[in-house]
């Protein structure tokens, strides 16, 4: 840390603070994410190492970029590109929503970001308005790989189920399925949508229970798949729900607010059954975004969807400045 200055607190979790700070070589501001347990911690040290690996791997400019990974006196340390906020603090300043115009540019940067990931095999699992960095030039980040997985296609791994916030976990998450794929983050970029149209969690459930219940409401009856993993998990003994066949719908709730592209891409998010959802890939190609891609990468298109060659992570004693650190 000798050779950035900090200049304040960022933000603060159970994993420990992120700083902002400046090089005082270069003068660069960066963020850089400091563990409050030593690298002995077994949980700390496993999330760090997913995370580094994971973000070396994925280089493309909606994803925030990690510049190095060092310890010091035990203590694990990532340094991050600076992003001025998360979506959380942009909902909070706009509690009716988002103009559409900017919700059209979040989404279709974040969708990119997420076929990006799918495109090498990584479902990210924890896609938050906190985990989506912006700039004032509106453009985004997403962050906090800790709870990523590599996965060779949809349905290929069994996975932990206690993953995501729940307002924005599929009904196969909240379920605890362990049989689920890419179509959860899918799921997510459709809450995130809903979330910044109008400034309100499109499933703002208190429970896992509630959450169901609030999906349901929207949408209409789980699929039987989701019925029968209900009906076996424990958690969910003795209870049931009540009639489903007449949901509020999306229509509903956001009726004269949105445009029909715009409806079609919610929908298509938000399918019950994680196999009727679009794929990351038709996510960035959907009409909605018609125009966005000059606009928005300023003309470089799609440049960034193959990854660079990596190499196996290597774990260097000493480095040049003295840390021990991660590299390529």
């Amino acid at each position: 840390m000798n050779k950035y200055e900090v200049l304040g607190i960022v933000g603060e979790g159970a994993y420990g603070v992120v700083l902002k700070c400046r090089n005082k070589e270069t003068g660069e501001i960066v963020a850089i994410k400091k563990f409050k347990e030593s690298e002995e911690d077994e949980t700390v040290r496993k999330t760090t190492l997913r995370e580094v690996k994971v973000l070396k791997m994925l280089k493309q400019d909606n994803i925030v970029n990690l510049k190095e990974a060092f310890r010091r006196k035990g203590k694990l340390y990532l340094v991050f590109e600076y992003v001025e906020k998360n979506l959380l603090e942009v909902l909070e300043e706009r509690p009716a929503g988002l103009d559409h115009e900017l919700v059209r540019r979040y989404v279709y940067q974040l969708s990119r970001a997420i076929a990006y990931c799918h495109e090498n095999g990584v479902v990210h699992r924890d896609i938050k308005p906190e985990n989506l960095l912006v700039n004032s030039d509106h453009s985004l980040r997403l962050c906090d790989f800790g709870f990523a997985r590599l996965v060779a296609d949809s349905h290929s791994l069994e996975l932990t189920d206690y993953v995501a916030t729940r307002w924005y976990r599929s009904p196969e998450l909240l379920l605890g399925s362990t049989k689920y794929g890419k179509s959860v983050d899918i799921w997510a970029i459709g809450c995130i949508m809903g979330e910044l149209l109008d400034g309100q969690p499109l499933f703002p459930g208190e429970s896992e229970i509630d959450q169901l219940y609030m999906i349901q409401k929207m949408l209409g009856p789980l699929t039987p798949d989701h019925m029968e993993l209900f009906l076996s998990n424990p958690r969910f003994a003795g209870l049931k729900f009540p009639d489903m066949t007449r949901p509020d719908t999306l229509q509903k709730r956001f009726m004269g607010k949105v445009p029909k592209r715009a409806m079609a891409f919610l929908k298509g998010t938000v399918q019950l059954g994680p196999d009727e959802r679009m794929t990351a890939a038709e996510c960035v190609s959907h009409p909605y975004f018609e125009g966005l891609e000059k606009d928005v990468l300023g003309g470089e298109g799609n440049q960034a969807m193959t990854p660079p060659p990596t190499k196996p992570l290597l774990r260097l004693d000493e480095s040049t400045s003295g840390q021990p650190r991660w590299h390529q």
